[in-house]
């Protein structure tokens, strides 16, 4: 059984993913989905009656409520492990645990550590302090990136219950016609994600408002989901809009290079996307995006020193680009296909069960 909380972008891709191998996997009998009703996919290659959507807001009257809601779905089920994803949804299933015995395995994927965001010094404590002690009811945790599972060390969970997997896409390239025309003589770059203050898209807007080169075009690909901002995109940016996963390959093949400015990152999916499509990334020195950028396949700028993005957009042409795309394909292909990820997630599995 997986269980969510908000299940869209990044986290719905990983889903996705696993449950599309698994359903094909001899080693898999069954598999259920539990994840809230707001801010959540709703196509995720199950039949409707191994989905439930639990009804949810971010707040504690809706938090009980969804507790309640998901522990009956466990006891009606009975699952042999239950894969968790999320902070808050590792939350509503493993605190009830500690008043009940349990008869199930559990996997926990923070999907990036919460203590890891840009929050108060304060509420990064009190998060490390809960994750511990989930920890108890824990036993698995897959880090989804090297700097995830430094930072797991780091905060001395169990290093027993460690799993470092990364992240890993299909292959597979969607088809699709975009209904969108470059211009070939630019070098068009391309950001996809929310549009939230984690994704950093406001210091790009900032950072585009005075610095208008020429010969550089912005798009932007993406929407709002945690937060609802009202983003002013200037005029020297395209504002695409949100464009459906089935179609993102299409549009990834139009453009010269992927930016992304992210302020934290557990793993960076939009950047193996990216390099499945051979376009290069340009990635803020914040979380695992440095990690990424290992094979020539791209560039690294500071976000406490945005000279640093104009001195690498100021020097980019497209051969060089098209190398570097080139480069972070075979860095794909070697590290981070779905196929090496939900291997080594099955292997986890079988692991958990053979312990009493």
């Amino acid at each position: 059984m997986h269980i969510g909380e908000y299940v869209k972008g990044g986290v719905a891709t990983y889903i996705k993913e696993v449950i599309y191998y698994q359903k094909q996997s001899q080693d898999i009998n069954d598999i259920y989905l539990v994840v809230s009703n707001t801010n959540s996919d709703k196509d995720f290659y199950l039949p409707k009656e191994k989905v439930v959507f639990y009804k949810y807001q971010r707040s504690i009257k809706y938090m009980f409520k969804a507790m309640l809601q998901i522990i009956n779905e466990i006891n009606r089920v009975n699952p042999d492990i239950i894969h968790i994803h999320s902070t808050f949804a590792g939350f509503f299933v493993r605190a009830p645990l500690f008043l009940k015995k349990r008869k199930f395995k559990i996997v926990y994927c923070p999907h990036g550590w919460a203590f890891l965001m840009e929050i108060s010094y304060l509420k990064k404590k009190v998060i490390m302090i809960v994750e511990r002690l989930l920890t108890f009811k824990t036993d698995k945790i897959i880090n989804i990136s090297l700097n995830e599972q430094k930072e797991a060390m780091d905060l001395r969970l169990p290093i027993s219950k460690l799993e470092l997997i990364n992240n890993g896409i299909s292959t597979e390239t969607r088809s699709g016609i975009p209904s969108l025309l470059v211009k070939q003589n630019n070098i068009n770059l391309l950001f996809v994600g929310r549009f939230d203050r984690q994704k950093g898209l406001d210091i790009l807007i900032e950072f585009f408002k005075k610095y208008s080169p020429t010969h550089i075009q912005l798009y932007i690909v993406g929407d709002s989901v945690l937060e609802k901002n009202d983003i002013e995109v200037p005029n020297n940016i395209i504002n695409v809009g949100w464009i459906d996963n089935e179609e993102l390959d299409s549009y990834y093949k139009l453009f010269d290079a992927v930016i992304i400015p992210s302020r934290w990152e557990g793993f960076g999916l939009v950047a193996i996307e990216a390099m499945k499509n051979k376009k290069p990334i340009i990635v803020s020195d914040r979380g695992a995006l440095p990690d990424l950028v290992k094979k020539d396949n791209g560039y690294v700028f500071s976000l406490n020193n945005l000279s640093t993005l104009h001195d690498i957009l100021v020097s980019l042409n497209k051969e060089e680009l098209r190398i570097k795309g080139l480069n972070g394909y075979n860095y794909f292909i070697s590290n981070f296909t779905s196929d090496i990820m939900n291997k080594k997630i099955i292997n986890v599995y079988k692991k958990i069960l053979q312990t009493k």
